[in-house]
């Protein structure tokens, strides 16, 4: 029989009644889908973790650290002439007293041979106005001159006697300059570049270097620390060891100095630590990471410092629980290096804390904890679990 339904529909009756069943039917199952969505746990977040530890670590006052020559000698001439000698290669290791350059002696043992010409001359002529200084005294005991001859006899063989000692002092000042001829290492180190090459006329005391020498065994690395420490550097000085790294080197050296004052304007002192360097690992102007070891601290909590996240109420961590869920936790990091965190408080010995995966996490999100990569973080103690 046909009739009208609701909406408009002009059907069979019993069909429009099944195409009504059907659409309720698939709008209440649309609706207990999203629900049961809705309803489903999160799943469990994939995180790396590891076991915070106790140990003695040592105490530690990080800075950033230059690395300075114990020695830099620029080589400038004290003469001026032609130089006719270059008697080593740029980048040499050289002794002290090794000759490094030569310049022209020529003009200068001419110079000298007439400095003592003229020394021979005014000593004759000195010896000869001493002789009538003599003469001229017995003869006015006698009166034979007057007084004033006299005097005038003294004051001719002193002045004839200064001569002698002027000249005597130029032909110093010209065996002098004959020595600076020769142009010898004033330290032991390692050369530059050569910047003056063999022809090149140099001028005495030029603004220009003929080369720079650097000594490197040992070297400085220069840092600056907070003022508050002043106290402990001072107290350690040719005691304490200091520690510079750079890149997978490090070496060992010994706080040498401390600077008379406090920057005020950064509120920091300079110290310097002094490396044998042994094998030339640290070379000037590098930039490495510097560490002073004030001490050692027993039974500090250490993690990897992988596990801090930096928050806006300060540096906090994930902490996996026995039901492996996490917990938000802050924490207080008294040192810190590129690969461990020494944490004062906020976390106990034996504790897993995230390492890797923290951004999908939320306080109380369950985790799946993966198994730890060959060559993870270093010094972590890694638990693995299957998720």
């Amino acid at each position: 029989m046909a009739g009208s339904s609701a909406g408009g529909w002009r059907r069979v009756g019993g069909v429009a009644i099944a195409v009504a069943i059907s659409a309720v039917a698939v709008a209440g199952c649309g609706r207990g889908s999203k629900e049961r969505a809705a309803a489903a746990p999160r799943p469990p977040v994939p995180v790396r973790v590891a076991e915070a530890r106790q140990e003695d670590v040592p105490k530690e006052l990080a800075a950033v650290g230059s690395v300075q020559p114990f020695v830099t000698v620029s080589i400038r001439p004290l003469v001026t002439g032609e130089i006719v000698g270059v008697f080593f290669g740029e980048g040499d290791e050289v002794r002290e007293g090794q000759r490094l350059f030569q310049i022209d002696p020529r003009p200068y043992e001419a110079a000298l041979a007439q400095a003592r010409a003229a020394v021979v001359r005014a000593r004759d002529q000195a010896a000869n106005a001493r002789a009538d200084a003599r003469r001229y005294a017995e003869l006015v005991k006698r009166e034979y001159v007057t007084r004033q001859q006299y005097e005038a006899a003294l004051a001719n063989a002193s002045s004839m006697q200064a001569d002698v000692a002027g000249l005597e002092a130029a032909v110093r000042k010209a065996e002098l300059d004959l020595v600076h001829c020769r142009i010898d290492a004033p330290s032991a180190g390692r050369t530059g570049a050569v910047l003056v090459q063999r022809g090149n006329v140099v001028q005495a005391n030029q603004q220009n270097p003929l080369v720079v020498i650097t000594q490197l065994r040992p070297i400085y690395v220069s840092f600056t620390v907070p003022e508050q420490h002043v106290d402990a550097l001072r107290a350690g000085v040719g005691r304490l060891r200091v520690i510079a790294r750079r890149a997978d080197k490090q070496e060992q050296g010994t706080l040498s100095f401390v600077n008379n004052t406090v920057d005020p304007a950064a509120g920091t002192i300079l110290a310097k630590a002094t490396f044998e360097n042994a094998g030339e690992a640290l070379w000037p102007g590098q930039f490495v990471d510097a560490r002073v070891v004030l001490g050692v601290q027993r039974g500090a909590v250490v993690a990897p410092a992988a596990a801090i996240v930096s928050g806006q109420a300060g540096p906090y961590v994930y902490v996996v629980g026995p039901d492996d869920t996490v917990e938000q936790r802050p924490v207080v990091v008294a040192q810190a290096t590129a690969r461990e965190v020494v944490v004062s408080s906020g976390l106990r010995p034996g504790e897993r804390v995230v390492i890797d995966g923290q951004l999908g996490l939320v306080p109380k999100a369950r985790v799946a904890v993966k198994a730890a990569q060959a060559g993870g973080e270093a010094g972590a103690r890694t638990q693995a679990r299957t998720p």
